[in-house]
């Protein structure tokens, strides 16, 4: 997922929020292609960050006046599957800047429909959209974490089998129960607020680690969040 374009590359902030933005999905509202993908039990990620103004000025979509940082910037970029990226590089006129930028707002419009990201009228309704991405994280955790004896052994393969599901199942069902919370903030209670923030760090430092290889402690699962919306 990494960009070699010099100082006009996003920082590690921005690229946290493009994988945040896409949700595991290329942002072509034509394409369905996931970006991490699953193959011989290893996880190959095929997401590219691509610029719609280009990062220099003989690229695609070439402006001038933008800085570096300009152009490394999360509203310059937009995450596509390695297919798409080169389709729209390699045929630019077919591809402006005002149809790249509406592709990254028909992405979110969609995922806010696929991840039930709609504001509902009680608790229970809530908690029964969460409730089983929830058991699928934990039961992913139980079977493939860090805890089992086999990661205890580098040749088991074990490590690279729980990123994989990390990147392909935890962290997309993740993004999408914030998503849900998000949208139904008016039903959480004080307690279930704080939680639901100390789940967001939580996902954010999983990300860095994951995604970027940021070796830094992640804060820590909030214990309450799988009894939330809970009566």
């Amino acid at each position: 997922m990494a960009c070699s374009r010099g100082a006009a590359s996003p920082d590690a902030q921005t690229q946290r929020r493009l994988f945040a933005a896409s949700a595991g999905y290329c942002q072509n509202p034509g394409c369905s292609n996931e970006l991490f993908v699953d193959a011989a039990g290893k996880s190959i990620h095929i997401a590219e960050m691509a610029h719609v103004f280009a990062a220099n000025d003989s690229g695609p979509r070439a402006k001038s006046d933008l800085s570096k940082k300009e152009r490394g910037s999360f509203e310059n970029l937009i995450m596509l599957c390695a297919n798409c990226h080169t389709m729209v590089d390699k045929a630019p006129d077919a591809f402006p800047v005002k149809m790249m930028l509406s592709w990254k707002r028909e992405h979110a419009n969609k995922l806010q429909g696929l991840f039930g990201a709609v504001r509902l009228g009680d608790r229970a309704s809530a908690r029964q959209v969460v409730e089983p991405l929830l058991a699928e994280n934990h039961a992913i955790f139980k079977q493939y974490g860090p805890h089992i004896d086999a990661a205890r052994n580098p040749e088991s393969g074990a490590a690279e089998q729980w990123r994989r599901k990390m990147l392909t199942r935890i962290l997309p069902n993740s993004r999408r129960m914030l998503a849900i919370l998000d949208a139904n903030r008016h039903l959480l209670g004080g307690n279930e607020r704080a939680t639901l923030e100390q789940f967001r760090q939580h996902i954010d430092d999983l990300e860095a680690f994951h995604i970027e290889g940021n070796r830094e402690d992640a804060s820590r699962f909030p214990g309450e969040l799988p009894k939330i919306l809970e009566d």
